[in-house]
């Protein structure tokens, strides 16, 4: 048994050993890579043509360091991170588009409505190549917000790429963005919420859309569309209570990190703001990040139907790290789950019902003869004139996927069908 001991002893004091030389062993490599580091540095700050400040040097390997690590990780300096916390508050200058990197480009995510991005056509997707002539190539993706915020009402030149077109010239004036990110109106019997963001002021903003809406139609109401297309996202917190609104128990959302332990999971508080009434939430292809989990959350509970076009597909968080004297960081922290477990990364939220945004025209057709216009026809004394119409005309739909989600909630409301 004292021999079984003392080789149980020998066997852990020799495992210790050959940790702490592997131990060892990373941190001679890792010192050598930082002697590598600091001798690249001398050289380019001794031989490059100009001379470069050693603060320019350092910020530009910082941001290399974290841009290659994905597309949303990246270094904020002190104006960068200013910036940020204003648009987090919910307003800010600039030309009002959400962007991303990609390819060495700056891509669009989302124009915000009512800015000068949105009122200039630009759409999710395009790819912005050149800022007033100068390529974007090479800039890191704060270097390009940068250059595109500035003093308002001073004008930019933006080469958008778009599929299916040749590279063309947009001038945008700068603007200063008040980010409203719930908007709200009544149709017919159906009250109607748009989401445009997620900052501190959404879900006070949900609130207040919904009582305005149920004082408007009071009993009435017979659902609500929550259109969260173009919406780039944005603060998880308001995602979660967003979500929460409408759920009454259950998981909204979960994060898993690289430890085990850093697993977080958010749960629905007793309560649904609108009393179960059904729900159809709107997406396509701007739809990102926050708005991805509150359609998932909702889609996986069955509390509403989502309706629309495939997602973006961010399914990843960062975190914003405070750096005393030197801006912040932000750098991907975790990956996030809908409610079923599933991961959106890449694959984005896929509606429940699939519909394309089109515009439908009015046929062309000869005028018809009706019953009206026969003569000696009889008359239907209840017949006013804004119900008879006119013959051979059509109502221009311009936004296809709002009137199919508002024709799938009156065809809801008509069988008596419940979301749940």
């Amino acid at each position: 048994m004292q021999q079984i001991f003392k080789t149980a002893i020998a066997a852990s004091f020799s495992l210790m050993l050959a940790l702490e030389a592997q131990a060892q062993a990373q941190n001679e490599d890792t010192f050598r890579q930082l002697e590598l580091f600091g001798d690249v540095f001398e050289r380019v700050r001794a031989a490059y043509v100009d001379q470069v400040g050693d603060d320019v040097l350092i910020e530009a390997a910082i941001n290399g360091m974290l841009n290659d690590l994905d597309p949303h990780s990246a270094y904020l300096n002190k104006k960068t991170y200013e910036d940020m916390q204003v648009q987090i508050r919910g307003d800010f200058g600039g030309l009002g588009i959400e962007v991303t990197m990609e390819r060495g480009l700056v891509k669009v995510v989302s124009p915000i409505d009512d800015t000068p991005a949105h009122q200039a056509g630009l759409k999710p997707g395009d790819y912005i190549s050149h800022l007033d002539g100068e390529g974007i190539m090479g800039m890191n993706l704060a270097q390009a917000v940068e250059k595109m915020r500035g003093p308002v009402n001073t004008d930019i030149v933006l080469t958008i790429r778009r599929e299916g077109q040749e590279p063309f010239d947009v001038t945008l004036t700068r603007a200063v963005i008040k980010i409203q990110s719930v908007r709200s109106r009544v149709e017919k019997n159906i009250g109607y919420i748009r989401i445009t963001s997620f900052n501190e002021q959404t879900q006070p903003g949900l609130k207040r859309a919904i009582a305005k809406i149920t004082e408007e139609l009071g009993d009435e109401v017979v659902g609500y569309i929550i259109d969260l297309r173009n919406n780039p996202g944005g603060l998880l917190s308001q995602a979660v209570k967003v979500s929460d609104s409408f759920l009454e128990r259950g998981e909204i959302v979960s994060t898993r990190g690289r430890q085990e332990g850093e697993a977080s999971r958010f749960n629905a508080e007793s309560g649904d703001m609108v009393s179960g009434l059904p729900l159809v939430v709107l997406i396509n292809g701007g739809s990102a990040s926050a708005s991805e989990i509150v359609a998932g959350a909702l889609q996986d509970h069955r509390r509403a139907i989502v309706l629309g076009t495939r997602s973006f597909g961010k399914g990843s968080v960062q975190t914003i790290m405070p750096i005393p004297g030197a801006g912040a960081m932000r750098l991907t922290t975790a990956r996030y789950y809908t409610p079923s477990g599933r991961t959106i990364q890449q694959t984005g939220i896929e509606p429940d019902i699939e519909v394309e945004q089109v515009r439908l025209e009015p046929l062309e057709s000869r005028q018809r003869t009706r019953e009206a216009d026969l003569r000696n026809a009889l008359t239907n004394d209840e017949r006013t004139s804004e119900e008879a119409g006119t013959p051979g005309q059509a109502v221009v739909v311009d936004d296809y996927q709002l009137t199919r989600a508002i024709d799938l909630l009156r065809g809801i409301s008509f069988y008596g069908v419940r979301v749940e």
